[in-house]
């Protein structure tokens, strides 16, 4: 019994002895385990395998969930300019721009990318030129208030009236050295200017109101009372 233990036992030793090359030989190199990570990197990345576990697991004889680069879609090729009949010339897409030079120009097209755009099949974009001598209307500035006038003024000035050149102990009953006295007499009456020596008398605003050279203001009512009479002339204000 003693024997056949022990012959057993040593072929287990022997066994082990036996694989531990073989599993040396199979293990891989860190720069082996490294490559292969790198290899695939955006893939791994992606699939959040970090390059520490993905050399872990290679070294430990685990072969790693191996991932695979998402292959690069190309870009589509731009559609082909139609050819034949239907592409225009050069010259045809010269004179186009030429028609329109000023437009163009101010819209910034030159005449060279006028032209690869006429000849690729792309309809460029048409620009009128604005007639000749034509230009914007413009709006007019807002009209202000009118100035003021002696006809149009909401609250006209009158002008001082010039006080009487007779003293007032030359002047006769209801005769006035100045307008203000004889309107405070007369307040709903006319004030007039009476020429004293010809009796006649003159209303406000007229050419000899208040300018003779022997005069008063008097109300109306005590003019025409003294026998004065109004200047032919002149209209009743």
């Amino acid at each position: 019994m003693r024997r056949k233990a022990a012959i057993v036992a040593s072929s287990l030793v022997m066994t082990l002895v036996a694989m531990t090359p073989l599993a040396v030989a199979q293990q891989k190199t860190v720069s082996t385990c490294r490559a292969e990570w790198r290899a695939n990197k955006a893939a791994n990345q992606a699939a959040g395998i970090s390059e520490k576990a993905y050399v872990a697991q290679c070294r430990g004889g685990v072969a790693p969930a191996q991932t695979t680069a998402a292959p690069v879609i190309p870009p589509p090729a731009p559609p082909a300019a139609p050819s034949g009949a239907g592409q225009k010339t050069v010259s045809a897409c010269r004179a186009e721009w030429r028609a329109n030079k000023a437009a163009n120009q101010a819209a910034g097209i030159s005449e060279k990318a006028y032209v690869a755009q006429c000849r690729g099949g792309a309809a460029p974009a048409q620009t009128t030129a604005a007639p000749a001598g034509s230009t914007a209307p413009t709006a007019p500035p807002p009209a202000g208030p009118p100035a003021p006038t002696a006809a149009t003024s909401p609250n006209p000035i009158p002008a001082p009236a010039k006080p009487s050149p007779l003293a007032p102990n030359q002047l006769g009953a209801n005769e006035f050295t100045t307008e203000a006295q004889a309107k405070a007499r007369c307040p709903a009456d006319t004030v007039v200017w009476a020429n004293l020596p010809s009796r006649i008398y003159h209303f406000t605003g007229t050419r000899y109101y208040g300018e003779t050279n022997k005069g008063a203001y008097m109300c109306e009512r005590d003019a025409v009372a003294a026998g004065m009479r109004a200047a032919k002339n002149e209209t009743h204000p």
